[in-house]
């Protein structure tokens, strides 16, 4: 599964329909930022979304999968084929990346606190300690910032009110609360804030 081909075929099929990646976006109830990253072969449509995208653009699941038009004649192979790959891609990358994750943050705490405990302990008190201690924890911050953007890269965040599988923007996730992976965030679908889980579908 090509997803540079599919995101070229849902950027064309999308301009034939005469419409902008924002009006895409506002009538699948997500942001327009999903919609070039799918264009852009960065990302996948959310299976929960992927057949209104569809009816939408006048396409087939298959010919989405499949980043072109097909002919009847092998559209039953090609579909089983297709959803056998897909299964196996989105399974695979979305283990990699949230084990990828997890790993990072495990070694920037492990760091950060090691970090910490030397400087408390080796360093005498007073402003280079104190200097020390800010500026591992400054250090700490950047692969936080990378792992919160892994964490978005796959899957969506579910609305706990209406269900609906949110995909953020980097600075709406990053300056939203949350506890782990849940997050609180503004559904576009039911317009209100609420906890929304971490799903990994996509």
């Amino acid at each position: 599964m090509d997803q540079v081909k599919i995101g070229k075929f849902i950027a064309e099929r999308r301009k034939k329909s005469s419409l902008t990646q924002m009006q895409l976006a506002e009538r699948l109830g997500i942001t327009d930022r999903a919609v070039s990253k799918w264009e852009t072969g960065k990302a996948m449509p959310d299976t929960a979304i992927m057949l209104e995208l569809c009816e939408i653009l006048g396409i087939s699941v298959n010919e989405l999968l499949s980043g072109e038009k097909i002919n009847m004649e092998n559209d039953n192979q090609k579909k089983e084929q297709l959803l056998l790959d897909m299964a196996k891609e989105l399974e695979k990358k979305n283990k990699k990346i949230w084990s990828s994750m997890w790993a990072i943050l495990i070694v920037s705490m492990t760091a950060l606190f090691a970090g910490i405990l030397i400087a408390a302990f080796f360093i005498p008190e007073g402003i280079w300690q104190l200097v020390t201690i800010v500026g591992i924890c400054i250090v700490f911050l950047i692969p936080c910032f990378y792992a919160l953007n892994l964490e978005i890269s796959v899957g969506a965040y579910k609305c706990k009110n209406c269900g609906h599988e949110i995909v953020p923007t980097y600075s709406e996730a990053l300056w939203a609360m949350h506890s782990g992976t849940t997050r609180y965030l503004k559904c576009p679908k039911c317009n209100k804030r609420t906890w929304c889980k971490k799903v990994l579908k996509r």
